[in-house]
């Protein structure tokens, strides 16, 4: 003897039209060779017959069909969809609802996604863009000999232009000024020219017309806090376009 079965939920897709074509057809052999089968359908079709009584039957016109094929292609097939009430056209616009709801999410998920990667791409564009250049340039030659940029995160490079001659016993100090007040700071000591961080981080924030300049010191640097040697290259910071 095998055991009973709950057919009750597969009675119900039958009666909202949500079975395939071979599904509805088995279907439809168990309604006429199974009594209980065949109840359980009629009971979900008298569950759904005031939706299906809302809905008025309207007659298609003569020449539908007629217009649907001669807006297909000659070589596509016409399958006829087998005839169903409201209750599965109503199911089906939930399905193609959740359908349109779920690509409308993954297309914002997308956008966000396309939106955050954009805006981290900008930020690390702008994280390498100085907002400040100063051009260090040899008053008696006019010469350019270093350019310092200054970025928004609060990093001050130096990059040399020329090989500076170092004497022994000599070293490249940088200098910046932006208050005359207070008086020069020296943010970098170097043996020998070359691309460096200076040390601005105890000093407040790079500005426009800020003096920086490069002078020959001891090799341990100026014995004294402020420039001693010879000014090599010297320049304001302008605001970068």
């Amino acid at each position: 003897m095998t055991p009973d079965r709950d057919d009750s939920p597969l009675a119900a897709e039958y009666v909202m039209g949500l079975l395939d074509a071979e599904a509805r057809a088995d279907a439809e052999r168990r309604i006429a060779s199974d009594a209980d089968f065949a109840r359980q359908v009629e009971t979900w079709r008298a569950r759904f017959s005031q939706l299906d009584d809302t809905a008025e039957e309207v007659a298609p016109a003569g020449d539908l069909w007629q217009r649907i094929e001669s807006s297909l292609s000659k070589e596509a097939p016409i399958a006829q969809a087998p005839a169903v009430g409201m209750i599965g056209r109503f199911w089906r616009s939930i399905a193609a609802l959740r359908i349109a709801t779920l690509g409308s999410a993954v297309t914002a998920i997308l956008l966000a996604v396309v939106a955050a990667m954009t805006l981290q791409h900008a930020q690390q564009v702008a994280a390498r863009k100085p907002i400040y250049v100063a051009i260090l340039i040899d008053d008696a030659t006019r010469q350019a000999g270093a350019v310092v940029n200054a970025f928004a995160d609060g990093r001050v490079e130096m990059i040399p232009l020329v090989d500076m001659n170092v004497p022994d016993g000599r070293a490249l100090q940088v200098w910046t000024l932006w208050n005359r007040e207070i008086g020069p700071r020296s943010v970098g000591l170097l043996s020998r020219a070359k691309a460096t961080q200076l040390d601005l981080e105890k000093l407040p924030g790079t500005t426009a017309d800020q003096l920086f300049e490069i002078t020959l010191e001891p090799a341990g640097g100026s014995p004294t806090g402020r420039p001693t040697g010879p000014i090599l290259y010297k320049g304001t910071t302008a605001r970068t376009l």
